[in-house]
């Protein structure tokens, strides 16, 4: 009964489903890609899934074009819609849990190898050229607390401070117990092996002072090693979020109180060509003067071509971007930052600018 149901359905939504479809057009790009960069996120142990990666893929992309990204949403429509049911050809229509797991643990492995195998296929049938790059960017908030904020200027003020202390504290240590002065880590072991009973702990205990000592330089070792570890997530920037540490703390441009907050997120740049977008990055720059390059070097990287000519608007003046297009065959436009002003007449007629010089 299954499977006379399931030729019935077949049967049915090729008849209904027109030969133009959209749904037709994502069966037929996906058949033709190489897909073993999917295929490698599966493990070769256990048994097979329910439903083919494959046709997991397909109903994901159709599912973004039909605007829908619930879980729940999509499980449904496999079970309902009759594009999705001509998509599974026969398979066991995915639950919502599979379509969580093909989302958050398949796809992030393969989706930008996937996503320049799309732009090669428009570049094959000359729907794109590489010829005029139009490259700008948005700035999205990250899911993270925006009150965990770490800030570049702050850790090294108090590791200033700790360093000094840590110093002084140790030569202290050294002059009390009859130690050879040393490092922090050092003077701690032999202080360690000093301990001749157990450290007390609670109320109504009293410490010693070898104890108290001990625990003393473990805390300040420890506070040091996190913001040794700060320093290090920091990567060259300003800031960052503990529940997040890839995300920057930025403007947003949604500022709807007005009041210059700063939030957790990501500079996201999108390379357009001819309405279609072949090439995006996610950048932890708050700025996007240090965003181009690395966009322009990830394409390359993947098309093996470098774009006639890119435009970018003025947030991507920088001497370094300028720099950059002298030796490759890539002509560059960028609008300089004060175009608009450079046409006032009180600019040009204030003969104090090296412009008018």
């Amino acid at each position: 009964m299954r499977g006379m149901q399931l030729k019935f359905d077949e049967f049915y939504g090729e008849k209904i489903i027109p030969e133009n479809d959209s749904v037709r057009m994502v069966e037929r790009i996906v058949k033709e890609m190489d897909l073993s960069s999917l295929y490698a996120t599966y493990s070769n142990m256990g048994r097979p899934p329910a439903t083919s990666a494959d046709t997991l893929l397909m109903v994901m992309l159709y599912a973004c074009m039909e605007g829908k990204y619930s879980s729940r949403e999509i499980e449904s429509a496999c079970n309902r819609d009759i594009n999705y049911i001509w998509l599974l050809n026969g398979e066991e229509a995915p639950n919502y849990h599979e379509i969580c797991r093909f989302r958050s643990e398949r796809l992030p492995l393969c989706a930008e190898e996937l996503f320049y195998q799309l732009v090669k296929k428009l570049r094959a049938i000359d729907e794109i050229k590489y010829e005029h790059l139009f490259v700008d960017g948005t700035k999205i908030e990250a899911n993270a607390n925006k009150y965990s904020f770490v800030w570049a200027k702050a850790v090294m003020k108090y590791m200033s401070r700790l360093c000094n202390k840590l110093e002084k504290r140790c030569a202290e240590l050294c002059n009390a117990y009859g130690i050879m002065p040393c490092e922090a880590e050092k003077l701690l072991e032999a202080l360690e092996e000093r301990i001749k009973t157990p450290f007390v702990h609670g109320r109504g205990k009293r410490k010693t002072q070898l104890q108290r000592d001990i625990e003393e330089l473990r805390e300040m070792l420890s506070r040091k090693a996190k913001y040794e570890d700060y320093q290090k997530k920091f990567d060259g920037r300003n800031s960052f979020s503990k529940t997040d540490p890839d995300a920057t703390f930025m403007h947003m441009k949604e500022d709807h109180m007005r009041n210059a907050q700063l939030k957790p997120g990501y500079n996201v740049q999108f390379a357009v060509e001819g309405e279609y977008i072949t090439g995006v990055t996610v950048s932890s720059e708050r700025s996007d003067q240090l965003t181009l390059i690395p966009t322009l070097e990830r394409m390359y990287e993947h098309i093996g071509e470098y774009y006639a000519d890119v435009t970018a608007d003025a947030g991507y003046e920088s001497e370094e971007n300028y720099t950059y297009f002298e030796d490759k065959p890539t002509e560059c436009y960028i609008k300089p930052q004060n175009y608009e002003r450079s046409k006032t007449k009180k600019f040009k007629n204030n003969m104090a600018l090296r412009e008018n010089m």
